[in-house]
């Protein structure tokens, strides 16, 4: 039997050598409780047993959208390996303390950058954001900001593994890796 998370761990070392921007970028995707989709791109922070993380603004159409339905579909794409891992399942957000240590270790631009906006919300103009932010510095001149209320991470945690691996003569090769109930994992081979 394949563990997945340990063949996960193999393709993303390769890709941290091999893939010259980003290896860690990841689409997600998630959907409204009516099933209506969307995807962007973000950066997975950490992942291990329990999970996948990767952190936003709970404000945002992706928090609102993982609020009324706590499932999520992550997709990494290595073109440099020319390989494809697929993950879902549901979500959890990760503990306070977690995001806290996270947030405390991010440059002081980007935290400043995550209190000031309303993610995913109209912006009149840039000026309003950049007023907002120099606002915040100048508020926290003498100390570290602190982690808003509404930024945090969440951790998918994985139900279904597919692993794609490209060939040039398009037979690709594909394994589903499904959770089993019971700790363990059933694998399939999928056609190409």
């Amino acid at each position: 039997m394949t563990d997945p998370l340990s063949l996960f761990d193999a393709w993303y070392q390769e890709a941290r050598t091999s893939e010259t921007s980003d290896p860690n970028a990841m689409a997600v995707a998630t959907a409204t409780r009516d099933a209506v989709p969307s995807v962007r791109m973000v950066l997975l922070k950490e992942h291990g047993p329990e999970g996948f993380v990767f952190y936003t603004n709970l404000g945002s159409r992706k928090g609102e959208e993982l609020a009324a339905n706590p499932r999520a579909a992550l997709c990494f794409h290595w073109k440099s390996t020319y390989k494809q891992v697929r993950i879902e399942g549901p979500i959890t957000l990760v503990s306070d303390a977690e995001a806290d240590a996270y947030f405390a270790s991010r440059e002081r631009s980007k935290q400043l950058a995550a209190i000031a906006s309303q993610q995913s919300r109209p912006l009149p103009s840039y000026d309003v954001l950049e007023d907002k932010v120099a606002a915040l510095d100048a508020l926290h001149a003498e100390k570290r900001p602190p982690r808003p209320a509404h930024w945090t991470g969440v951790r998918v945690i994985p139900d279904r593994f597919e692993f794609w691996e490209g060939t040039q003569d398009r037979m690709h090769h594909r394994r589903l890796l499904l959770a089993d109930g019971h700790g363990g994992w059933a694998e399939t081979l999928l056609y190409p």
